[in-house]
């Protein structure tokens, strides 16, 4: 049983793939912490041909996503701390912060990847520049 069976959002989410064939990479960096790389996207799918911006400013959308991820870290974080350690405000403070500045490449790309996936559906078999 596979947990991420190619065909669903969540397998093009976590694997960073297009989300129209599932086979094409979005990210010219496999890894979310090779910093310089780390927004380099490819302009369309190497399989299917989509291009991954449809207009300009396409990703500016991704900023609600990626607000919405980071305050469900910071929650998560928030909850495990009183839950588990008892800390102090000021604890909780310093090791949000630092989940924050470590999660945020993560953070920044799945929102694109995430974005994408709103708008695009899996279409293995189709071809061409866009929808």
């Amino acid at each position: 049983m596979n947990i991420l069976p190619k065909g669903s959002k969540l397998y093009s989410i976590f694997k960073y793939k297009c989300p129209r064939c599932h086979q094409g990479d979005v990210f010219k960096s496999k890894s979310s912490y090779n910093l310089p790389k780390m927004f380099d996207m490819h302009e369309q799918c190497s399989n299917c041909e989509l291009r991954y911006e449809f207009e300009p400013g396409f990703f500016y959308g991704a900023m609600y996503v990626s607000y919405g991820l980071t305050v469900a870290l910071g929650v998560a974080t928030y909850v495990l701390m009183q839950m588990f350690f008892e800390a102090s405000v000021a604890q909780i403070i310093l090791v949000l912060v630092g989940v924050l500045i470590v999660g945020s490449p993560l953070v920044l790309r799945l929102s694109r990847i995430i974005w994408m996936n709103l708008f695009i559906k899996y279409e293995p078999e189709k071809r061409g520049v866009n929808k």
